[in-house]
């Protein structure tokens, strides 16, 4: 199973950007496909963007054009540039595997946009 911390979260007002980092372990890391995830208060966990071995990205419609996800294959850190931040991507995000599969949490890192 992949471990990992987040890191980078902050309070932002709307528009203002932040950078997201996930420190991940475990031989596998680099050929999996990696994702970032967040849960709003009083919401499920959703997945927010992926991205594969050769860089290969994706991303959920509501962040399309604002996020990009990247990483770092040697050092087992990926990354989520988040711009044009909105009220509603506040939430704790995560990084994992994707699609999870049987995922050990980490702690998380806190994101608030709010003038």
């Amino acid at each position: 199973q992949v471990q990992v911390v987040e890191s980078g979260g902050g309070s932002v007002q709307p528009g203002g950007s932040l950078r997201l980092s996930c420190q991940a372990s475990g031989a596998r890391v680099p050929y999996l496909v990696m994702g970032w995830y967040r849960q709003a208060p009083g919401k499920q966990r959703e997945w927010v963007a992926y991205i594969t071995a050769p860089m290969t990205t994706a991303y959920i419609p509501s962040v399309e054009g604002r996020f990009v996800i990247s990483r770092d294959r040697a050092k087992n850190l990926i990354y989520l540039q988040m711009n044009n931040l909105m009220p509603e991507d506040t939430a704790v995000y995560y990084c994992n595997e994707w699609p999870l599969n049987r995922p050990v949490w980490g702690p998380g890192t806190q994101v608030t946009v709010s003038s």
